[in-house]
């Protein structure tokens, strides 16, 4: 979709679904560097705001691939999750928190319900006695970059949430994700039986 740098984020194709009865692959409105938020405002591709819904975009698809690269892992289904989560975080991003309310907002159970997941994680790993180089399988090497870009994308929203108000459960949520996605790095090792990197600071010449 050309009207947004955030593909499933871009309220001109949303307005095109429910005048039309299809999504729009493509607007045209975004020919001129601008994009427009829920509630239709107009504002330019290069701002805080765009850049923070396109980094939880980005957020999403690494996601994707990780999910991907192996169907048979057992947390897929947390992982597909929380892709549908993002979907509703950048969503809110879209929307001005000042405006009426228009789609469905983040809220405080969407944090606790990733804290659940990475405690009962944690219980059936061994438990961490140094710092773990990332790598590993070749899910967990997509969950690690995952991880990274997920603080990236959290940083993008507080970044926005210095300049303008945003919803408050946003940055706990994405704050929580790079842990849950840590975790999740870490079991994809132990379901393939794939001994983890112990990092410890080199003493030696």
């Amino acid at each position: 979709m050309s009207g947004s740098n955030a593909t499933y984020y871009n309220p001109s194709a949303v307005l095109s679904y429910e005048e039309k009865g299809g999504m729009a692959i493509y607007t045209r409105q975004g020919d001129t560097g601008q994009t427009a938020l829920f509630g239709g405002k107009r504002i330019p591709k290069s701002s805080v705001r765009i850049n923070a819904i396109g980094s939880i975009d980005e957020l999403n698809s690494t996601i994707g691939f990780a999910r991907a690269l192996n169907p048979r892992f057992k947390k897929n289904s947390a992982l597909h999750k929380l892709q549908k989560k993002l979907f509703v975080a950048g969503a809110d991003l879209a929307t001005p928190f000042q405006i009426p309310k228009r789609m469905k907002r983040m809220t405080a159970n969407d944090a606790m319900e990733l804290e659940k997941e990475i405690d009962a994680l944690e219980k059936a790993l061994p438990p961490l006695k140094h710092f773990i180089l990332p790598g590993g399988s070749l899910q967990a090497a997509a969950l690690h970059h995952a991880r990274s870009v997920s603080r990236r994308a959290e940083r993008a929203v507080v970044i926005l949430s210095e300049k303008e108000v945003l919803n408050p459960h946003l940055l706990p949520f994405l704050n929580r994700i790079s842990d849950f996605l840590f975790v999740m790095a870490r079991q994809a090792n132990s379901e393939n039986e794939h001994a983890e990197e112990e990092w410890m600071h080199d003493t030696g010449p």
